[in-house]
């Protein structure tokens, strides 16, 4: 089991040193994909225009741009909510940038009240990310969004 509360403590140590968007994205995606298992993609897209484009990340080269609406990633801008997705392939107009995943989950940032862009999460299991991994994920992404300069 993922251990939220010490990676949430581990990204605010990062944030000490530097609070700026890129170290601090950086560090978190490889926070995530070194504590979770069975993942097999961690990381950021940012908000640019209409866009999505693809920030740090650890795993296998992903999708550069996705517009909203679009995919998993683009339906949580577009809602701005959390989308945990059991089966990818079940989900109306999944972008499948590596084919072997089969679940996602897809977090909102926000930052002056606007979205700054997403966390997203894959797995190639199905149906692996439970309600407490939303929960840890989520407070996760609200510390992020307290830490963060953007500027």
């Amino acid at each position: 089991m993922t251990d939220y509360a010490l990676l949430r403590a581990q990204l605010l140590a990062f944030a000490e040193t530097d609070r700026h968007w890129t170290p601090l994205l950086s560090n978190a995606s490889a926070l995530l994909y070194d504590a979770m298992e069975n993942v097999n993609w961690a990381g950021f897209y940012l908000v640019r225009g209409d866009r999505l484009v693809l920030g740090p990340f650890q795993g296998k080269p992903a999708c550069v741009h996705i517009g909203k609406g679009r995919g998993v990633c683009g339906a949580a801008w577009a809602e701005d909510n959390t989308l945990r997705v059991p089966d990818v392939h079940a989900f109306p107009g999944h972008i499948a940038c590596d084919g072997a995943s089969r679940s996602e989950i897809v977090i909102p940032l926000h930052a002056a009240g606007e979205i700054r862009g997403v966390l997203d999460i894959d797995s190639p299991a199905e149906d692996r990310f439970s309600q407490a991994d939303q929960a840890g994920l989520e407070a996760f992404a609200r510390a992020l969004e307290e830490a963060i300069l953007w500027a």
